[in-house]
């Protein structure tokens, strides 16, 4: 067999392919399947993450028993900084070094690098959430701003550059440095089964020159991504890769992002940076009208009840969102309300989810079912009333449950409109 026959056929078989069953004919909601070489995914899915290599308090087993995830994710940044890539690389990988046994994908680490190095304890987020004055908006627009005060600061200096990003961790303020070339490299030596190109995460509030400088920046990395990730033979087999589309909130760019990474060699898509709550859905509908249809569209970071039901509508396959099991561990969990709501367009029903707060009092001597409209295994085991006495007795079971219960809620809220897509 010629050299070049050998080539066409890895270039033929993509260990990630994803095929749509079913299109909705009113917008851009799909039913489809992702295959990894760990298993497939049935789309569209909500993805439990996991940062740090674990779902905080829950086992592995407990995933598949009681929350009945198809794939998590874990975070390139952490994983990096502790125990080290090269630590999972010996262990066999993530999926052997955590017990996921299921498919997996692993962040570039661009967000959490924003997150912990210029927005370092300002609160910037995903989403806009209001007017901020142009003084304050000018700390958050060049992530490669520099002062002495951000410095001499652990973990809270990052500086971009042409080449990539140098940043301090956030654990004991040593410098390092993530190229495009570096983080598939550490993404390759964890081995998930999808990874991420490497991207520059903006903040919500950075103006239109600097979100454009952004995203072109994204493409050349996205470029670069993909050169490595193609010198790596065994990862090529093993693993696929998504290009991340940035733009910011403005439309034009968000287009202009798409069509630009279309026409790259990418087994998917994620739909990163900033929005404001408000643009999401046009967001998601102009970029999803031009990322080819037969290939997968991760929105990254977003994934509550309501942002979900919008990103099926828009055309999106997959979330994932950290919200479930942080609310869970101070005590906070979804319940159903027995009441539905329809979209605009006739083509989901959903139930309607509400948070409550197990620390309030009067969850103390309430002895009804966490949960009597779920058919999770916490919802019809344990009652309000004994969360509620975790939580204040301040004992770890408390937000174990909490979090397993709340993961379930999300993963069968999504699961539900896929069934009814199909």
């Amino acid at each position: 067999m010629s050299v070049s026959t050998d080539i066409d056929f890895i270039v033929m078989s993509k260990p990630v392919t994803f095929q749509v069953l079913k299109k909705n004919p009113r917008n851009l909601a799909r039913a489809g399947v992702i295959k990894t070489p760990h298993g497939k995914i049935e789309t569209p899915a909500f993805v439990v993450v996991g940062t740090k290599g674990t779902v905080k308090g829950i086992k592995s087993d407990d995933l598949h028993k009681y929350v009945g995830n198809q794939v998590t994710l874990a975070n390139t940044y952490h994983l990096f900084l502790q125990p080290g890539h090269e630590i999972i690389k010996k262990a066999g990988g993530l999926h052997e070094f955590a017990e996921w046994q299921m498919p997996t994908i692993t962040d570039s680490g661009g967000f959490q690098v924003f997150s912990l190095g210029a927005a370092f304890g300002k609160g910037v987020t995903k989403f806009a959430t209001g007017d901020i004055s142009p003084e304050t908006q000018n700390q958050y627009h060049g992530l490669n701003v520099y002062s002495q005060e951000l410095a001499s600061n652990h973990g809270k200096l990052c500086i971009i550059d042409e080449e990539g990003v140098t940043f301090t961790s956030h654990i004991d303020g040593s410098m390092h440095r993530f190229t495009a070339e570096r983080s598939i490299e550490i993404q390759h030596a964890i081995g998930a089964d999808i990874i991420i190109a490497f991207d520059e995460c903006t903040s919500p509030t950075a103006d239109y020159s600097y979100q454009k400088e952004a995203m072109d920046r994204t493409h050349r990395w996205a470029k670069r991504s993909i050169m490595a990730h193609k010198q790596n033979y065994e990862a090529l087999k093993k693993q696929g890769l998504y290009g991340v589309v940035q733009g910011g909130r403005f439309l034009d760019l968000r287009i202009e992002s798409a069509n630009v990474l279309s026409a790259m060699d990418f087994d998917g898509f994620g739909i990163g940076g900033s929005f404001s709550k408000d643009d999401l859905n046009e967001s998601l509908r102009v970029v999803n009208e031009v990322l080819p249809e037969n290939k997968p569209r991760h929105l990254l970071g977003i994934g509550e009840p309501e942002d979900i039901v919008l990103g099926i509508l828009n055309g999106c396959d997959t979330f994932d969102c950290v919200n479930p099991t942080r609310i869970a561990r101070t005590g906070t969990i979804y319940v159903e309300t027995g009441q539905t709501k329809t979209t605009a367009c006739g083509t989901l029903n959903y139930p309607v989810l509400k948070k409550i707060n197990l620390n309030n009092q009067c969850y103390q001597n309430d002895f009804s079912k966490v949960d009597e409209l779920s058919d999770g295994h916490i919802a019809q085991t344990y009652t309000k009333a004994y969360l509620a006495h975790l939580f204040k007795a301040k004992e770890m079971l408390g937000p174990q449950l909490a979090s397993i219960h709340n993961l379930h809620t999300i993963v069968n809220f999504t699961k539900k409109m896929r069934e009814q897509l199909l």
